[in-house]
């Protein structure tokens, strides 16, 4: 898969793509990234990029032409369809289904915008995806891009140990619970939970899942609800959860 993308700062991307577990998935070609620096598409002579908004208000809006030129000339390189990605806060909040979805695909045109935005027109005629982060305000799409470059370039094969990423928060559509590791024993007496020292592997995977159902309740509540609606919650799961609701 390809992901190009559209910025002011190419620069902010290089050292993501270079270092963590996932470059692996940068490296080996699983996940191919094309940066586009946006000024080099302005055709004046300040290379300019953005201008005051029609009708007043404060900030600086991109303009449409640079973008449709970058725009025009990914779409001549790739030679193929692929989403484009418009970062904003009245976008669909990116969660683990649409990482998935977007893990599955060809890639996609990630548009990174700066300022107050960019020229709706621009929005209009080639997005086809609006995603958020959540309900704050960035200064611009370079850390979204990040966060779905990241979170798609883990679910690649070969980047992570197999089962690790099917263990994750979401993954199932619940939190995922608490990790310990050596040592045993801190030194202000705080031990691990004993069934993890157990070696028993089906009361282990048990209290994985108790653990996982217990915080989500606690934290997301609306998470249980949507895997009960799905049927995604075993009678197993139904029963720890009505034990944990009345105390016991």
């Amino acid at each position: 898969m390809r992901f190009d993308i559209v910025t002011l700062f190419p620069e902010l991307f290089a050292a993501h793509l270079e270092h963590g577990v996932t470059r692996r998935a940068f490296a080996g070609g699983a996940v191919q990234v094309q940066l586009w620096p946006l000024r080099e598409h302005a055709t004046d002579t300040y290379r300019r990029v953005d201008d005051r908004p029609f009708g007043g208000g404060p900030g600086m809006v991109l303009l449409a032409e640079p973008l449709e030129r970058a725009l025009s000339a990914v779409r001549a390189q790739r030679g193929e369809e692929a989403p484009v990605v418009h970062f904003t806060p009245a976008g669909r909040r990116l969660d683990q289904a649409a990482v998935r979805e977007f893990a599955r695909g060809p890639g996609a045109i990630l548009l990174c915008g700066r300022y107050e935005g960019m020229d709706q027109r621009v929005i209009d005629r080639h997005v086809t995806h609006e995603i958020s982060l959540g309900d704050y305000v960035l200064s611009g799409g370079e850390l979204p891009a990040l966060v779905l470059l990241d979170a798609v370039a883990r679910l690649q094969e070969g980047v992570l140990p197999a089962p690790s990423h099917e263990q994750d928060s979401f993954s199932d559509g619940l939190l995922e619970g608490p990790a310990y590791s050596r040592p045993e024993l801190l030194p202000d007496g705080r031990g691990v939970p004993e069934v993890l020292l157990s070696g028993h592997h089906a009361r282990i995977s048990q209290w994985r899942r108790e653990q996982a159902l217990a915080l989500t309740a606690r934290r997301r509540p609306d998470l249980i609800e949507a895997a009960r609606t799905e049927g995604r919650l075993s009678p197993a799961d139904e029963a720890f959860l009505s034990r944990l609701a009345r105390g016991l």
